[in-house]
């Protein structure tokens, strides 16, 4: 673990000692109890050349959740791969703002869809948390709906997800209760200037959202009264400075319902919440 940390604290690496914890219990198989339980055991000469690899890919700037090829979103362990966006923490505020919704609904049965899906944690955490809706799950990349259908496999929900390969809502035939979006809101500018752990790893197709970040949020929610059912809803994540612009350009297509934006786990208004 020494060796690790100063082989990535020589590649600028801020999380240095904790990306070779993980490394390692990564390249022997076992978990962090078992790790310091085991301090004083010897490591193979293959394990060590297992491990040093893949300080040499992180050191490269290729994401550690990639290199591991797992993401622990809303308690649930999914597979990542460069196909699609790995999962964040702050989109966990958007699938609480649904499950919120849905129960406060009588009819527990409701319709969602979740756009843009990726590698499927929005539509799998809800599906696994609301045994009785019924959920769509939507992207243009075949590949990361691949990865998806892996992951709800993986998380015992591919019965109760179907998965529509379209842009935005073209996929859907008919109205839904609940359309979900998590979509690309990184302006162009600072998508050329973000690190290289994201920008030469994770797709622009996912990171990108044009000019000011909204292009594709606002392309959905234009679309939005004609894909969801009445007493319906919309929760769309956004950028960290979007809350302004995106709620003035709701308020003007959606004038009789009740809007407003959800926070993150960091207090950031992160969610526009539109209740029709």
């Amino acid at each position: 673990m020494r060796e690790g940390k100063a082989r990535l604290l020589s590649a600028d690496l801020d999380l240095s000692e904790l990306e070779a914890e993980s490394l390692l219990i990564h390249s022997l198989a076992t978990d962090r109890v078992h790790l310091y339980q085991s301090l004083n055991e010897s490591i193979s000469d293959e394990q060590l050349a297992t491990y040093r690899g893949l300080l040499d890919r992180r050191a490269a700037h290729e994401p550690t959740a990639y290199i591991v090829g797992v993401r622990e979103f809303y308690g649930l362990g999914l597979r990542v791969s460069p196909a699609a966006l790995i999962p964040r923490p702050e989109t966990e505020a958007l699938v609480e703002s649904v499950i919120q919704f849905a129960e406060s609904r009588e009819n527990l049965g409701i319709s969602i869809v979740d756009v843009g899906t990726g590698a499927g944690g929005i539509a799998i955490a809800l599906a696994a948390n609301l045994p009785e809706a019924r959920v769509i799950a939507t992207d243009q990349s075949a590949e990361a709906l691949a990865l998806a259908r892996e992951n709800a496999e993986l998380t015992g929900v591919s019965e109760r997800i179907e998965f529509r390969q379209g842009d935005l809502l073209e996929p859907l035939d008919q109205p839904v209760d609940v359309i979900a979006a998590n979509l690309p809101y990184v302006t162009t500018n600072q998508w050329e200037g973000l690190p290289p752990e994201l920008r030469e790893n994770e797709p622009r197709l996912a990171l990108d959202g044009g000019s000011d970040g909204l292009d594709l949020v606002r392309r959905l929610l234009t679309d939005v009264p004609a894909r969801l059912a009445p007493g319906g809803a919309v929760f769309c994540e956004v950028g960290d400075d979007h809350a302004d612009a995106i709620l003035e350009y709701a308020r003007r297509l959606f004038s009789d319902a009740q809007i407003d934006m959800a926070p993150d786990l960091a207090g950031t208004p992160r969610v526009l919440c539109v209740y029709a």
